[in-house]
Formats: structure tokens, C-alpha cells, sequence
């Protein structure tokens, strides 16, 4: 299988084919990524597929010796950020960061309706976050991306990234206490 830079080559070469691979390869992160701040799914899917209409419209000026990941989250964040603004929506349910969360285990009707409370405590606190804070969250749990690919993705220094981050998980724990989450065991690691 062809290496990220070997399809940007081709892609800028002019084969769709490049991009059609190039867009197995990284679809699901970009998706992941739009529905996280978007928190609906019909956005989400548009927004993938700008982002891919970017890459191939853009891809002469890709630099095929730096990675691909930091380029199409900064696309996809820059995106994101247009739609919320556009739109002013908030985060709506999201099945898929529950089956995220839950590691897609199948439950009870009890115990699922009781996930699905919980989740929409959860969504409701996230979209209570202010975008900067919500943004960094997103990476960094659903995305799973550290402080220092934040940092590059989103382009602030390192500690900012820390600091929303901190911001941001003080304003869930608040807001997730009132709704009677009993957080005292969760240990949030030094970043």
C-alpha cells in the first residue's frame, strides 16, 4: 500500500484514484472529528466530504514530505468552525462517541436507557463548553490526540492546549456533579 506521500504525489499528479485512497485511509478520523464538535451526523458527513474536495483542490500546495493528519484536522477544524458559526448549533446526540464510550457493548434496555441519560448529561455539558474548550476536549478524548499534536493542529502553544484542556474538564466536572456524577475517582493525568 502506498504511502501517504506517494499519494500526494499522484494527487498532484491529477489521479482520483490517490484521493480515493487517500480518502479510506483518513475518513473515519475526519469524520470522527466533525461530529465531535458538530455533534450531528448530517453535517458531519458534508463536512467530510469538503474537507476530501479541499485536499484535492489544494493539493498542489501539500507538502508531501509533512504528514497528512495535522493538514486535514486543521481543514476539517477550520470547516467546523465556519459551520458552527453559520448554523450557531451545539452539539446534538451522538451515537457514535456512545458506542465510543461504551466500547459498543451490547446492554440491557435497563442498562441503555440509563447510558443514554448519562450521555445526554455528558452532551449537554460539552455543548455548554465555549468552542475553544470543546474543540480541545474533542481531540484530545475522542480523538485521542496529545497536547503536542493539538498544539500543531490548532496552532497555539502547548500550554494554552493545557490550559482549555483544564478549563474545560473543570467546567464538565461541575456541571456533571450537578447532575449527580460522583467524579471523586476520576484521576485526570498531568499533561
Amino acid at each position: 500500500m502506498p504511502s501517504d506521500r506517494e499519494l500526494i504525489l499522484q494527487l498532484q499528479e491529477g489521479s482520483l484514484s490517490a484521493l480515493g485512497d487517500l480518502y479510506d485511509r483518513h475518513q473515519h478520523m475526519v469524520y470522527r472529528t466533525a461530529l465531535g464538535i458538530t455533534g450531528d451526523p448530517e453535517p458531519a458527513a458534508d463536512l467530510l466530504q469538503d474537507v476530501f474536495l479541499r485536499l484535492h483542490r489544494f493539493a498542489d500546495r501539500i507538502d508531501p514530505d509533512r504528514p497528512l493528519e495535522p493538514w486535514l484536522y486543521r481543514i476539517t477544524m477550520n470547516l467546523t468552525y465556519t459551520w458552527i458559526k453559520r448554523y450557531n448549533r451545539l452539539i446534538k446526540p451522538l451515537e457514535d462517541i456512545a458506542n465510543w464510550v461504551t466500547g459498543g457493548k451490547k446492554q440491557s434496555p435497563s442498562d441503555l436507557t440509563e447510558k443514554e441519560e448519562e450521555f445526554e448529561d455528558i452532551r449537554r455539558a460539552i455543548s455548554r463548553l465555549d468552542l475553544s474548550h470543546r474543540t480541545v476536549v474533542v481531540l484530545y478524548y475522542i480523538n485521542d490526540l496529545s497536547i503536542q499534536e493539538i498544539s500543531e493542529i490548532l496552532e497555539i502553544p502547548t500550554g494554552t492546549v493545557k490550559s482549555r484542556l483544564f478549563y474545560g474538564r473543570q467546567v464538565l466536572k461541575k456541571q456533571l456533579e450537578t447532575k449527580g456524577f460522583d467524579l471523586r475517582e476520576v484521576q485526570y493525568e498531568f499533561t
